[in-house]
């Protein structure tokens, strides 16, 4: 994954398979302290301590289509690799919760990508799911809220074409706003 959007997408999707009715994804940019750190937090099934344990080994997946999932053990080497770091924390019954650490400005720290595109294809393939995503730049922040959108819309599905196309515009807006660029 050559853009950290595509393994939040990834991230997510597992919350979903994990029965996920709620995901939150977080993106905190500080460039006076040189951070750039992304939370993803679901309130899925959760793992127990031994599948836990080995969430981060590439040959160990719970899929039965293939032999290795390589998901987070990619996602931990993009922290690594710009001197941060990913940690999971996960509760049989209660959820997962990824956080992953990185030198903001490090050369090596994978280009953000399109956030819009990733937040719209989550929803598009999940509208039974809720999404609150938050993104903050140096005190300024955006957040949409699949939930609140919802109590405005009531019986428009959230995946009908002309709602997905405002939400990409609300998204692109936001962040152009607390200067994210996509």
């Amino acid at each position: 994954m050559l853009e950290l959007s595509m393994h939040i997408l990834d991230i997510a999707e597992n919350s979903i398979r994990a029965s996920a009715k709620l995901i939150q994804i977080g993106i905190s940019e500080d460039t006076v302290n040189d951070t750039f750190t992304i939370e993803i937090i679901d309130d899925g099934r959760g793992m127990d301590s031994a599948m836990a344990g080995k969430v981060l080994d590439p040959f160990f997946t719970t899929r039965t289509v293939r032999n290795v999932g390589l998901g987070l053990p990619l996602f931990e080497h993009a922290a690594k690799t710009a001197d941060g770091n990913l940690s999971v924390k996960t509760e049989m019954g209660k959820g997962t919760h990824v956080l992953a650490q990185f030198m903001r400005s490090h050369i090596d720290r994978q280009p953000l990508g399109s956030m819009s595109e990733t937040i719209i294809a989550l929803i598009a393939g999940n509208s039974d799911i809720d999404f609150l995503y938050t993104h903050r730049k140096d005190g300024k922040a955006f957040t949409l809220d699949t939930r609140e959108m919802r109590e405005e819309l009531e019986d428009v599905p959230l995946n009908n074409y002309r709602v997905l196309g405002f939400i990409k515009t609300f998204i692109e807006e936001g962040l152009k706003e607390i200067s994210v660029d996509q």
